[in-house]
């Protein structure tokens, strides 16, 4: 059943060395950039965290989601009504809460969205995003259109939240416990199972699997993971709105996901960063004559994505591969 493996779950010896010289680089970015660049790149950490979670859906699992942001959002909403006005709340019981929040409306949500399939799935799992987004977004009681401020970050005791290159290595830590989690998951039977249900379902169901429910459970880790992350967004910019919910949003972590190579979570964090890196250098496009590139990012965006579909259409991870097993048997 090696067709139901992952893409490049194996990573070349190349490309787990380029990694590890990348893990390096975010340690020492504290020590070496600007308090600006250190808090860019903790919002890269968690978009990655973001696109992970995705990814064990779409690239995993075989269930594209178009509604992924609702799970998002409920945790960084989460973290706001539970953040007092005029004190920190403490992390030890807020994060388990806001990401069991997010489990919750996944849980609840993909018991109806996975009985779906294909073009049906897509459809569904944006129609319940977008109520979930007008919940928020029409309701003053829940903030409304300008969303909430989160005054304070969350209180650690054993460690200063509020200390940026505190909170950075915190992320950090998320991050590399995410991913260790998620390739753990991926090699173990529930992870082969949903391998095998990307693949082919009928079969699976043939084999005596139940597929609802692997797909259901997968949908509600999905939906914890992108908790953790939204949780994490909310705790750094101190302020969540609907729009963390949105369409947009879902629609980034897409483009996160196919960048990078889909189910692939190293890929999905390299992913998280060529995106936001390439949108930062879209948006700083010069004005020429009277066009402002600047202001038609989307238009630059869409058309990179497409080139990286035709050209590398595995991912920059997959197209990474491809170099190094090409340097290696040259080589040889």
């Amino acid at each position: 059943m090696s067709t139901a493996k992952a893409n490049l779950e194996t990573l070349p010896h190349g490309v787990q060395v380029a990694l590890a010289l990348a893990l390096v680089a975010l340690v020492a970015t504290p020590f070496v950039g600007s308090e600006f660049y250190a808090q860019m790149v903790a919002r890269m950490m968690i978009m990655a965290i973001f696109a992970m979670s995705l990814d064990l859906l779409q690239g995993v699992t075989g269930l594209v989601s178009l509604g992924h942001a609702a799970f998002f959002g409920i945790a960084g909403y989460a973290l706001a009504f539970l953040t007092p006005a005029s004190e920190p709340v403490s992390l030890w019981w807020s994060l388990p809460v806001s990401v069991l929040g997010s489990a919750l409306a996944a849980l609840v949500i993909g018991f109806f969205v996975v009985r779906t399939h294909g073009i049906y799935f897509i459809m569904v799992t944006m129609a319940f995003a977008q109520m979930v987004f007008y919940l928020f977004f029409d309701n003053r009681a829940l903030g409304g259109s300008d969303g909430l401020y989160v005054n304070f970050k969350p209180q650690a005791t054993l460690f200063d939240l509020e200390n940026q290159r505190v909170f950075y290595y915190f992320t950090l830590g998320c991050l590399v416990a995410t991913y260790a989690f998620l390739r753990r998951l991926l090699w173990s039977p529930f992870g082969r199972a949903l391998a095998g249900i990307r693949v082919n379902e009928h079969r699976m169901r043939a084999m005596g699997y139940g597929t609802f429910g692997y797909k259901l459970a997968a949908f509600t880790l999905a939906g914890a993971l992108a908790g953790l992350a939204g949780y994490l967004w909310g705790a750094q910019t101190g302020f969540v709105n609907p729009e963390l919910m949105g369409f947009q949003m879902s629609a980034h972590a897409i483009m996160m996901v196919i960048l990078g190579g889909m189910g692939n979570f190293a890929g999905a964090i390299v992913g998280a960063f060529a995106f936001e890196m390439v949108l930062h250098l879209f948006k700083d496009l010069p004005t020429i004559g009277a066009f402002q590139m600047g202001k038609h990012w989307q238009l630059w965006m869409g058309l990179f994505i497409v080139l990286v579909v035709i050209f590398a259409p595995r991912g920059l991870m997959g197209l990474a591969g491809k170099l190094f097993h090409r340097k290696g048997a040259g080589d040889e």
